[in-house]
Protein backbone atom coordinates (compact mmCIF):
# COMPACT_ATOMS: atom_id res chain seq x y z
CA UNK A 1 0.00 0.00 0.00
CA UNK A 2 2.80 2.06 0.32
CA UNK A 3 4.30 2.02 -3.08
CA UNK A 4 0.97 3.96 -4.48
CA UNK A 5 0.47 7.03 -1.88
CA UNK A 6 4.45 7.83 -1.91
CA UNK A 7 4.04 7.64 -5.85
CA UNK A 8 1.52 10.60 -5.70
CA UNK A 9 2.00 13.59 -8.24
CA UNK A 10 -0.10 16.42 -7.55
CA UNK A 11 -2.04 17.76 -10.49
CA UNK A 12 -1.77 21.35 -10.85
CA UNK A 13 -4.07 23.83 -8.83
CA UNK A 14 -3.81 26.74 -11.25
CA UNK A 15 -3.84 27.29 -15.38
CA UNK A 16 -4.92 30.42 -17.17
CA UNK A 17 -8.29 28.28 -17.29
CA UNK A 18 -8.58 27.23 -13.53
CA UNK A 19 -11.08 30.29 -12.75
CA UNK A 20 -13.89 31.32 -15.90
CA UNK A 21 -14.70 34.28 -16.85
CA UNK A 22 -18.41 33.69 -15.47
CA UNK A 23 -16.76 32.98 -12.27
CA UNK A 24 -14.93 36.30 -12.09
CA UNK A 25 -17.36 38.56 -13.31
CA UNK A 26 -19.77 37.73 -10.87
CA UNK A 27 -20.63 41.10 -8.85
CA UNK A 28 -18.83 41.94 -5.25
CA UNK A 29 -23.01 42.84 -4.10
CA UNK A 30 -23.76 39.29 -4.57
CA UNK A 31 -22.56 39.02 -1.40
CA UNK A 32 -21.02 35.49 -2.53
CA UNK A 33 -24.15 33.87 -3.09
CA UNK A 34 -24.53 30.22 -4.05
CA UNK A 35 -27.91 30.62 -6.13
CA UNK A 36 -26.09 33.42 -8.29
CA UNK A 37 -23.10 30.63 -9.10
CA UNK A 38 -25.60 27.86 -10.08
CA UNK A 39 -27.66 30.18 -12.00
CA UNK A 40 -24.47 31.65 -14.07
CA UNK A 41 -23.71 27.76 -14.83
CA UNK A 42 -26.86 27.44 -16.46
CA UNK A 43 -28.97 25.58 -13.76
CA UNK A 44 -32.71 26.50 -13.79
CA UNK A 45 -34.61 26.98 -10.64
CA UNK A 46 -35.85 22.99 -10.63
CA UNK A 47 -32.59 21.46 -10.43
CA UNK A 48 -31.22 24.45 -8.10
CA UNK A 49 -33.31 23.24 -5.42
CA UNK A 50 -33.30 19.50 -5.90
CA UNK A 51 -29.12 20.12 -5.30
CA UNK A 52 -30.22 21.80 -2.03
CA UNK A 53 -32.30 18.90 -1.29
CA UNK A 54 -29.82 16.43 -1.69
CA UNK A 55 -26.77 18.65 -0.13
CA UNK A 56 -28.06 21.24 2.82
CA UNK A 57 -24.20 22.22 3.31
CA UNK A 58 -24.82 23.90 0.02
CA UNK A 59 -26.67 26.93 1.77
CA UNK A 60 -23.54 27.90 3.35
CA UNK A 61 -20.82 27.38 0.76
CA UNK A 62 -19.67 30.72 -0.73
CA UNK A 63 -19.42 30.68 -4.73
CA UNK A 64 -15.25 31.28 -4.75
CA UNK A 65 -15.11 27.69 -3.30
CA UNK A 66 -17.55 26.25 -5.67
CA UNK A 67 -16.16 28.14 -8.77
CA UNK A 68 -12.92 26.76 -7.61
CA UNK A 69 -14.23 22.95 -7.66
CA UNK A 70 -15.61 23.09 -10.69
CA UNK A 71 -12.53 24.45 -12.38
CA UNK A 72 -10.47 22.08 -10.80
CA UNK A 73 -12.72 19.25 -12.34
CA UNK A 74 -12.30 20.66 -15.75
CA UNK A 75 -7.97 20.84 -14.87
CA UNK A 76 -8.05 17.27 -14.70
CA UNK A 77 -9.44 15.69 -17.86
CA UNK A 78 -13.54 15.96 -17.77
CA UNK A 79 -15.28 17.83 -20.39
CA UNK A 80 -17.21 20.87 -19.86
CA UNK A 81 -20.41 19.40 -20.77
CA UNK A 82 -19.91 16.97 -18.46
CA UNK A 83 -19.51 18.92 -15.24
CA UNK A 84 -22.49 19.92 -14.97
CA UNK A 85 -24.42 16.54 -14.45
CA UNK A 86 -21.66 15.19 -12.44
CA UNK A 87 -22.53 18.02 -9.91
CA UNK A 88 -26.35 17.50 -10.19
CA UNK A 89 -25.40 14.11 -9.16
CA UNK A 90 -23.36 14.90 -6.15
CA UNK A 91 -23.80 18.59 -5.51
CA UNK A 92 -21.60 18.33 -2.16
CA UNK A 93 -18.89 18.06 -4.56
CA UNK A 94 -19.09 22.15 -4.66
CA UNK A 95 -18.99 22.39 -0.76
CA UNK A 96 -15.51 20.09 -0.04
CA UNK A 97 -12.40 21.37 0.86
CA UNK A 98 -10.05 21.63 -2.42
CA UNK A 99 -7.07 20.84 -1.54
CA UNK A 100 -8.22 18.88 1.92
CA UNK A 101 -10.83 16.43 0.12
CA UNK A 102 -10.75 16.48 -3.94
CA UNK A 103 -7.17 16.88 -4.49
CA UNK A 104 -5.68 13.68 -2.24
CA UNK A 105 -8.85 11.07 -3.87
CA UNK A 106 -7.61 12.79 -6.96
CA UNK A 107 -4.04 12.09 -6.62
CA UNK A 108 -4.34 8.84 -5.25
CA UNK A 109 -7.13 7.62 -8.03
CA UNK A 110 -4.41 9.12 -10.80
CA UNK A 111 -1.82 6.78 -9.09
CA UNK A 112 -3.87 3.80 -9.99
CA UNK A 113 -4.98 4.24 -13.39
CA UNK A 114 -2.58 4.15 -16.60
CA UNK A 115 -4.17 6.89 -18.31
CA UNK A 116 -5.83 10.25 -16.90
CA UNK A 117 -8.87 9.50 -18.71
CA UNK A 118 -9.63 6.88 -16.49
CA UNK A 119 -9.64 8.81 -13.42
CA UNK A 120 -11.68 11.65 -15.23
CA UNK A 121 -14.49 8.27 -16.24
CA UNK A 122 -14.42 7.35 -13.06
CA UNK A 123 -15.70 10.82 -11.46
CA UNK A 124 -18.15 10.69 -13.95
CA UNK A 125 -19.47 7.76 -13.58
CA UNK A 126 -19.46 7.95 -9.48
CA UNK A 127 -19.12 11.26 -8.49
CA UNK A 128 -19.42 10.52 -5.01
CA UNK A 129 -15.98 9.16 -5.04
CA UNK A 130 -14.73 12.30 -4.46
CA UNK A 131 -16.30 12.91 -1.29
CA UNK A 132 -14.75 10.12 0.42
CA UNK A 133 -11.83 9.58 2.75
CA UNK A 134 -8.22 8.81 1.24
CA UNK A 135 -7.26 7.16 4.78
CA UNK A 136 -10.71 5.63 6.18
CA UNK A 137 -12.11 4.71 2.56
CA UNK A 138 -10.00 3.98 -0.20
CA UNK A 139 -6.67 2.84 1.76
CA UNK A 140 -8.65 -0.15 3.84
CA UNK A 141 -10.75 -1.24 0.12
CA UNK A 142 -6.92 -1.47 -1.78
CA UNK A 143 -6.04 -3.55 1.03
CA UNK A 144 -9.39 -5.73 1.32
CA UNK A 145 -8.76 -5.94 -2.14
CA UNK A 146 -4.85 -7.09 -2.07
CA UNK A 147 -5.78 -9.57 0.46
CA UNK A 148 -7.81 -11.50 -1.84
CA UNK A 149 -5.51 -12.05 -4.27
CA UNK A 150 -6.10 -8.57 -6.56
CA UNK A 151 -2.58 -8.35 -7.86
CA UNK A 152 -1.57 -4.45 -7.12
CA UNK A 153 -1.20 -3.49 -11.12
CA UNK A 154 -4.82 -4.60 -11.33
CA UNK A 155 -6.18 -2.47 -8.00
CA UNK A 156 -6.62 0.39 -10.32
CA UNK A 157 -8.68 -1.38 -13.05
CA UNK A 158 -11.21 -2.83 -10.00
CA UNK A 159 -11.63 0.91 -8.40
CA UNK A 160 -11.60 3.12 -11.41
CA UNK A 161 -13.86 0.34 -13.54
CA UNK A 162 -16.25 0.08 -10.90
CA UNK A 163 -15.63 3.45 -8.36
CA UNK A 164 -19.23 3.04 -6.53
CA UNK A 165 -17.10 -0.07 -4.75
CA UNK A 166 -15.54 2.69 -2.53
CA UNK A 167 -18.94 3.21 -1.04
CA UNK A 168 -19.68 0.00 0.36
CA UNK A 169 -18.92 -1.16 3.37
CA UNK A 170 -16.38 -3.77 3.87
CA UNK A 171 -17.40 -5.84 6.77
CA UNK A 172 -21.33 -5.74 5.76
CA UNK A 173 -21.01 -5.87 2.05
CA UNK A 174 -18.34 -6.95 0.29
CA UNK A 175 -17.25 -9.31 3.61
CA UNK A 176 -20.58 -10.53 2.54
CA UNK A 177 -19.94 -11.55 -1.11
CA UNK A 178 -16.64 -12.71 -0.31
CA UNK A 179 -18.42 -15.54 2.13
CA UNK A 180 -20.97 -16.82 -0.39
CA UNK A 181 -18.33 -16.73 -3.12
CA UNK A 182 -15.75 -19.16 -0.36
CA UNK A 183 -18.93 -20.99 -0.07
CA UNK A 184 -18.63 -22.07 -3.75
CA UNK A 185 -15.45 -23.61 -3.16
CA UNK A 186 -13.23 -20.72 -4.02
CA UNK A 187 -10.26 -20.16 -1.65
CA UNK A 188 -10.32 -16.83 -0.55
CA UNK A 189 -6.34 -15.76 -1.57
CA UNK A 190 -5.89 -15.78 -5.58
CA UNK A 191 -9.43 -17.19 -6.76
CA UNK A 192 -11.78 -14.74 -5.53
CA UNK A 193 -9.51 -11.93 -7.07
CA UNK A 194 -9.78 -13.40 -9.84
CA UNK A 195 -13.74 -13.11 -10.50
CA UNK A 196 -13.33 -9.45 -8.97
CA UNK A 197 -11.04 -8.30 -11.33
CA UNK A 198 -13.23 -10.06 -14.27
CA UNK A 199 -16.59 -8.41 -13.50
CA UNK A 200 -15.49 -5.92 -10.50
CA UNK A 201 -19.71 -5.14 -10.51
CA UNK A 202 -20.40 -8.59 -8.67
CA UNK A 203 -19.67 -6.83 -5.28
CA UNK A 204 -22.67 -4.10 -5.58
CA UNK A 205 -25.23 -7.05 -5.84
CA UNK A 206 -27.10 -8.64 -2.82
CA UNK A 207 -26.18 -12.31 -1.83
CA UNK A 208 -29.40 -13.12 -0.58
CA UNK A 209 -31.66 -11.24 -3.15
CA UNK A 210 -29.30 -11.84 -6.44
CA UNK A 211 -26.33 -14.13 -6.23
CA UNK A 212 -27.63 -16.64 -4.02
CA UNK A 213 -30.82 -17.25 -5.53
CA UNK A 214 -29.05 -17.55 -9.24
CA UNK A 215 -27.10 -19.59 -7.60
CA UNK A 216 -29.61 -22.08 -6.63
CA UNK A 217 -31.77 -21.40 -10.13
CA UNK A 218 -28.27 -22.94 -11.73
CA UNK A 219 -27.94 -25.86 -9.32
CA UNK A 220 -31.81 -26.56 -9.69
CA UNK A 221 -31.06 -27.28 -13.94
CA UNK A 222 -28.38 -29.22 -13.21
CA UNK A 223 -24.75 -27.52 -12.72
CA UNK A 224 -22.38 -28.80 -10.22
CA UNK A 225 -20.66 -27.08 -7.77
CA UNK A 226 -17.37 -27.29 -10.23
CA UNK A 227 -19.33 -26.26 -13.37
CA UNK A 228 -20.64 -22.86 -10.91
CA UNK A 229 -17.00 -22.38 -9.98
CA UNK A 230 -16.51 -22.23 -13.96
CA UNK A 231 -19.48 -19.85 -14.54
CA UNK A 232 -17.79 -17.69 -11.68
CA UNK A 233 -14.53 -17.52 -12.97
CA UNK A 234 -15.20 -17.02 -16.41
CA UNK A 235 -18.59 -15.48 -16.86
CA UNK A 236 -19.40 -13.55 -13.21
CA UNK A 237 -22.12 -11.49 -14.56
CA UNK A 238 -24.48 -14.31 -15.27
CA UNK A 239 -24.68 -14.80 -11.57
CA UNK A 240 -25.50 -11.01 -11.23
CA UNK A 241 -28.59 -11.37 -13.23
CA UNK A 242 -32.48 -12.20 -11.91
CA UNK A 243 -32.91 -15.94 -12.59
CA UNK A 244 -36.98 -15.31 -12.83
CA UNK A 245 -36.52 -12.37 -15.48
CA UNK A 246 -33.92 -13.73 -17.19
CA UNK A 247 -32.54 -16.78 -16.87
CA UNK A 248 -35.69 -18.40 -16.98
CA UNK A 249 -37.50 -17.28 -19.80
CA UNK A 250 -33.71 -18.45 -21.61
CA UNK A 251 -34.25 -22.24 -20.20
CA UNK A 252 -37.63 -21.96 -20.99
CA UNK A 253 -36.75 -21.34 -24.70
CA UNK A 254 -34.05 -23.64 -24.98
CA UNK A 255 -36.66 -26.30 -23.36
CA UNK A 256 -38.80 -25.19 -26.60
CA UNK A 257 -36.27 -26.17 -29.17
CA UNK A 258 -35.86 -29.80 -28.07
CA UNK A 259 -32.98 -29.38 -25.35
CA UNK A 260 -33.58 -31.72 -22.59
CA UNK A 261 -32.68 -31.20 -19.41
CA UNK A 262 -29.14 -32.85 -19.13
CA UNK A 263 -28.46 -30.99 -22.54
CA UNK A 264 -29.78 -27.82 -21.34
CA UNK A 265 -27.16 -28.57 -18.04
CA UNK A 266 -24.29 -29.18 -20.38
CA UNK A 267 -24.43 -25.86 -22.63
CA UNK A 268 -24.87 -23.72 -20.01
CA UNK A 269 -22.04 -25.24 -18.29
CA UNK A 270 -20.14 -24.82 -21.47
CA UNK A 271 -20.95 -21.53 -22.63
CA UNK A 272 -22.69 -20.15 -19.34
CA UNK A 273 -24.13 -16.58 -21.62
CA UNK A 274 -26.81 -18.78 -23.01
CA UNK A 275 -28.86 -18.20 -19.99
CA UNK A 276 -28.52 -13.91 -20.56
CA UNK A 277 -28.13 -13.69 -24.68
CA UNK A 278 -31.27 -12.35 -26.10
CA UNK A 279 -33.84 -15.02 -27.20
CA UNK A 280 -35.04 -13.14 -30.07
CA UNK A 281 -31.18 -11.48 -31.37
CA UNK A 282 -29.21 -14.45 -30.56
CA UNK A 283 -30.46 -17.19 -29.31
CA UNK A 284 -32.91 -17.46 -32.20
CA UNK A 285 -31.33 -16.31 -35.04
CA UNK A 286 -28.29 -18.84 -34.34
CA UNK A 287 -30.36 -22.10 -33.85
CA UNK A 288 -32.85 -20.99 -36.82
CA UNK A 289 -29.28 -20.83 -39.04
CA UNK A 290 -28.00 -24.19 -37.78
CA UNK A 291 -31.11 -25.92 -38.66
CA UNK A 292 -32.12 -24.14 -41.87
CA UNK A 293 -29.34 -23.24 -43.27
CA UNK A 294 -26.40 -25.98 -41.84
CA UNK A 295 -29.40 -29.09 -41.93
CA UNK A 296 -27.50 -29.76 -38.83
CA UNK A 297 -29.28 -31.44 -36.06
CA UNK A 298 -30.07 -29.43 -33.18
CA UNK A 299 -27.95 -31.63 -30.97
CA UNK A 300 -24.93 -30.90 -32.42
CA UNK A 301 -24.19 -28.04 -30.49
CA UNK A 302 -24.83 -29.79 -27.29
CA UNK A 303 -20.97 -31.00 -27.87
CA UNK A 304 -20.04 -27.74 -29.28
CA UNK A 305 -21.94 -24.66 -26.73
CA UNK A 306 -19.33 -22.14 -28.22
CA UNK A 307 -21.58 -22.65 -31.21
CA UNK A 308 -23.65 -19.44 -29.71
CA UNK A 309 -20.01 -17.58 -29.03
CA UNK A 310 -19.73 -17.16 -33.02
CA UNK A 311 -20.33 -13.77 -34.53
CA UNK A 312 -23.91 -14.88 -37.09
CA UNK A 313 -23.05 -13.23 -40.24
CA UNK A 314 -19.13 -12.68 -39.91
CA UNK A 315 -18.71 -16.22 -38.72
CA UNK A 316 -20.83 -18.58 -39.31
CA UNK A 317 -22.49 -17.34 -42.29
CA UNK A 318 -19.37 -17.24 -44.28
CA UNK A 319 -17.62 -20.51 -43.01
CA UNK A 320 -20.85 -21.98 -43.99
CA UNK A 321 -20.57 -20.36 -47.60
CA UNK A 322 -17.44 -21.50 -48.47
CA UNK A 323 -17.74 -25.12 -46.79
CA UNK A 324 -20.96 -25.76 -49.07
CA UNK A 325 -18.51 -24.30 -52.14
CA UNK A 326 -16.42 -27.02 -51.51
CA UNK A 327 -18.50 -29.67 -50.69
CA UNK A 328 -17.03 -29.99 -47.75
CA UNK A 329 -18.63 -32.18 -44.53
CA UNK A 330 -17.27 -31.86 -40.98
CA UNK A 331 -17.96 -31.11 -37.00
CA UNK A 332 -19.09 -27.84 -35.66
CA UNK A 333 -15.84 -27.72 -33.91
CA UNK A 334 -13.94 -28.19 -36.75
CA UNK A 335 -15.27 -25.19 -38.42
CA UNK A 336 -15.65 -22.96 -35.60
CA UNK A 337 -12.89 -23.74 -33.06
CA UNK A 338 -10.07 -21.57 -34.97
CA UNK A 339 -9.22 -18.19 -36.28
CA UNK A 340 -10.28 -17.14 -39.90
CA UNK A 341 -6.57 -18.02 -41.79
CA UNK A 342 -6.52 -21.02 -40.00
CA UNK A 343 -9.97 -22.22 -41.11
CA UNK A 344 -9.18 -21.40 -44.55
CA UNK A 345 -5.87 -23.24 -44.38
CA UNK A 346 -7.33 -26.51 -43.28
CA UNK A 347 -9.60 -26.68 -45.88
CA UNK A 348 -7.18 -25.33 -48.56
CA UNK A 349 -9.70 -22.55 -48.96
CA UNK A 350 -6.78 -20.77 -49.59
CA UNK A 351 -2.94 -21.49 -50.95
CA UNK A 352 -0.63 -22.59 -48.06
CA UNK A 353 2.63 -20.44 -47.57
CA UNK A 354 5.68 -21.76 -49.29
Amino acid sequence: MASFLTSLKPFPLSSPDFLGKGDMEISSSQNGSIMWFFRDKGFDDKSIHEMFKKCKRLEGVHRDRASENWAYLRTIGIQDRKIPSIVTKCPKILALGLNEKIVPMVQCLATLGTKPSEVASAIAKFPHILSHSVEEKLCPLLAFFQALGVPEKQLGKVILVNPRLISYSIESKLTQIVDFLASLGFTREGMIGKVLQKYPFIMGYSVDKRLRPTSEFLKLIGLTEQDLQKVAMNFPEVFCRDANKILSPNVAYLKRRGFEDGQIAALVSGYPPILIKSIKNSLEPRIRFLVEVMKRDINEVVNYPDFFRCGLKKTLELRQKLLEQRKIECSLSEMLDCNQKKFLLKFNLIERPT
